[in-house]
C-alpha cells in the first residue's frame, strides 16, 4: 500500500521576502520624491540668485546714473556761482552809477525845490503886501464910518433926549406916578432904550373868545368904542380877573402882581373898531412884596 501524497506548506521566508519588496520600493519612491523636492528648491534659489544679482545691478546703474546727475548738477552751481560772481562785481559797477545818477537827480530836485519855495514865499510876501494896503485902505473906511457912527449916535441920543424931555408921567388910575407913558411908537422905542422896566406891545380883537398871553399876564378885550376913544378889558393875574371899564386912551391902567414890589402898567395908544393896541410895562425889580 502506497502512501499519501505529502503537499509542502509554504514557509514563512516567503512572507518575508515579499515584506522587504514592498519595504524597498516604497523607499525607492520616497527617495524619488525626496529628490524632486530638492531639484526644485535647488532651481528655485538659483532663479532668486539670479534676480537678486539682476537687481543689484540695476541698482549700481540707478546709483552711478544719480552720482552722474549730482555731480552735473554741482557743476552747474560752480558755473552759477561763477556768473553770479562776475554779475556781482559787475554790479557794483552799475550801481555805483545808478547812486551818483540818483544823488544827481536828489540834487536836481533840490535846487527846483528850493527855487519853487523861495517863488512861493515871494509870492506869499507881495499879497501881504497888497492884503496890508487893503487893510489900511478898509481901516480908513472904518474909521470913516466910526466917525460917522459917533455922529448918527450923538444925534440919536439928542433926540432920544428931546423925546424923553417931551414925555410926561401921568398918574394911573390906582393914583401912582409910576413912570412915562408913551404915546406912540416913537415914544415907547425911547422909553425901551433908557431900559429900565420891561416892555411888551400887543394887540386886542373882541372876537377872540380865549384871553391873550402878554408877558406873564393874559388880556382879553371885553369891548371896543371907537368914536368915544373908550374900552374895556380884563386882566387875568394871579389866578384873579379884574375888569378895567371904560377905559380911555393913553390912560395908565395899573395892577399889582404878588411878585413885584411896583404895580403893572397898561396903556392903550390906539382904538379901532373891535380892537385896541397898546403896550404893557412891568418892573425890572420882581422881588415880592412884604
Amino acid at each position: 500500500m502506497s502512501s499519501p501524497m505529502y503537499t509542502p506548506q509554504p514557509s514563512g521566508s516567503g512572507v518575508k521576502t515579499a515584506l522587504v519588496a514592498g519595504g524597498l520600493i516604497a523607499l525607492l519612491v520616497s527617495n524619488i520624491a525626496l529628490w524632486y523636492r530638492v531639484e526644485t528648491s535647488r532651481t528655485e534659489a538659483l532663479a532668486s540668485s539670479q534676480a537678486m544679482l539682476a537687481e543689484v545691478t540695476a541698482l549700481k546703474e540707478a546709483a552711478s546714473a544719480t552720482t552722474a546727475s549730482h555731480r552735473h548738477s554741482l557743476d552747474s552751481l560752480k558755473e552759477a556761482l561763477e556768473q553770479a560772481r562776475q554779475q556781482a562785481n559787475q554790479a557794483a559797477g552799475h550801481a555805483k552809477q545808478e547812486a551818483q545818477a540818483h544823488a544827481d537827480q536828489l540834487a536836481k530836485q533840490l535846487t527846483d525845490a528850493q527855487a519853487k519855495q523861495q517863488a512861493q514865499v515871494q509870492s506869499e510876501i507881495t499879497d501881504v503886501q497888497q492884503q496890508a494896503s487893503t487893510a489900511n485902505t478898509k481901516i480908513g473906511e472904518v474909521s470913516g464910518d466910526v466917525t460917522a457912527v459917533k455922529t448918527d449916535l450923538g444925534s440919536t441920543k439928542a433926540e432920544l433926549d428931546k423925546t424923553i424931555a417931551n414925555l410926561s408921567k401921568v398918574q394911573g388910575d390906582l393914583g401912582v406916578t409910576n413912570g412915562y407913558v408913551a404915546t406912540n411908537g416913537k415914544e415907547l422905542d425911547a422909553l425901551k432904550r433908557l431900559n429900565d422896566r420891561n416892555y411888551f406891545q400887543f394887540t386886542l380883537v373882541k372876537k377872540d373868545k380865549q384871553a391873550k398871553r402878554v408877558g406873564d399876564i393874559s388880556l382879553k378885550l371885553k369891548s371896543a368904542d371907537k368914536k368915544k376913544n373908550k374900552y374895556t378889558v380884563e386882566v387875568l393875574a394871579d389866578d384873579k380877573t379884574v375888569e378895567k371899564k371904560d377905559r380911555g386912551i393913553n390912560e395908565p391902567l395899573q395892577f399889582y402882581v404878588a411878585k413885584a414890589k411896583q404895580p403893572y402898567e397898561l396903556v392903550v395908544n390906539e382904538i379901532g373898531k373891535d380892537q385896541i393896541t397898546g403896550y404893557l410895562a412891568t418892573p425890572k425889580d420882581t422881588t415880592p412884596r412884604n
